[in-house]
């Protein structure tokens, strides 16, 4: 059974889709709640860049809800959709932490690559390293924030994305809706704010090419490996003041806000290329009749 047709080994009225859906924003909210209610009882500014808050609290603050959420997904699909949790994550017997690391590995090191290219081309990178906040972070961004991306990558290329499967029968359909569902998502971060509303089309295509991998490699391992280190990557090696995650990470990046070359690359580049490494290395066949026909 494909990955996007998970949705049957469970119920699939229309009643527990609904249910599931208002619990798991209703989550959410009693976890921004918390979180807020931290904020407020201790009356930190999280979002002042010359706050004395600790960073490493600030990024476990914002993380909160999306343990909330993933938590929420996984007791819905285990006792309101009767099917099993892995269900939601692949479509194989266990869960493949090979296909993980080997996708958290090939994009963390485009990632080193490209950092390393932009201090020797004298781009506006300072060193930043500072033993009492980084261990801290590291704690915080290995344990925690694959939390986040997971919550991320099961609600929209897992639950979304087979309950559209459902709907449509269409991959397809599918992977675009769940894909500009992603992007909308992130249409409150700092970083829209400073470069206008045409990033989103950055996430969407992004949330698009992870809809692809997923839905070709029947899980979400691939995808769940890339999203993770490029979040951990955001948060521990470099970071600047105007995006989501703004922590004590290795370096800092001070040149000013804007849709880099990098970015542009990332999609017209290095995405279609990981889709046709991954399609070699695990034989991806029937394109066509996977993604672009009815199921």
């Amino acid at each position: 059974m494909q990955f996007i047709q998970q949705y049957q080994k469970g119920l699939t009225s229309s009643n527990s889709y609904i249910l599931t859906i208002a619990l798991i924003l209703f989550s959410f909210v009693v976890g921004n709640t918390v979180s807020l209610g931290i904020i407020q009882w201790f009356d930190l500014d999280l979002f002042d860049v010359d706050s004395s808050v600790d960073k490493n609290l600030t990024l476990l603050l914002l993380l909160i809800p999306f343990i909330f959420l993933l938590s929420t997904l996984m007791l819905c699909i285990k006792y309101i959709h009767k099917r099993p949790v892995l269900s939601l994550f692949t479509s194989r017997e266990r869960f493949d932490w090979k296909r993980f690391f080997l996708s958290f590995g090939i994009f963390g090191g485009v990632l080193t690559v490209s950092l390393i290219s932009a201090i020797f081309t004298g781009v506006n990178v300072r060193w930043n390293f500072n033993a009492t906040t980084f261990i801290p972070l590291i704690l915080v961004s290995f344990l925690i924030l694959p939390l986040q991306t997971a919550a991320e990558d099961a609600l929209f290329r897992g639950y979304l994305f087979q309950g559209l499967g459902r709907l449509f029968k269409h991959a397809g359909i599918s992977i675009l809706i769940s894909g500009i569902l992603f992007g909308l998502l992130h249409v409150a971060n700092p970083e829209v704010a400073k470069l206008g509303y045409g990033l989103l089309a950055f996430y969407i295509l992004s949330g698009i090419f992870l809809g692809i991998i997923t839905h070709m490699d029947d899980g979400m391992e691939l995808g769940m490996g890339y999203h993770a280190v490029n979040n951990i990557f955001a948060a521990v090696i470099l970071t600047n003041d105007w995006q989501a995650f703004t922590t004590d990470a290795l370096f800092i990046d001070q040149t000013p806000p804007e849709f880099g070359w990098e970015s542009i690359l990332t999609l017209i580049v290095l995405q279609p290329l990981l889709i046709l490494i991954f399609a070699r290395v695990y034989k991806w066949e029937n394109w066509k009749q996977k993604i672009l026909r009815k199921m």
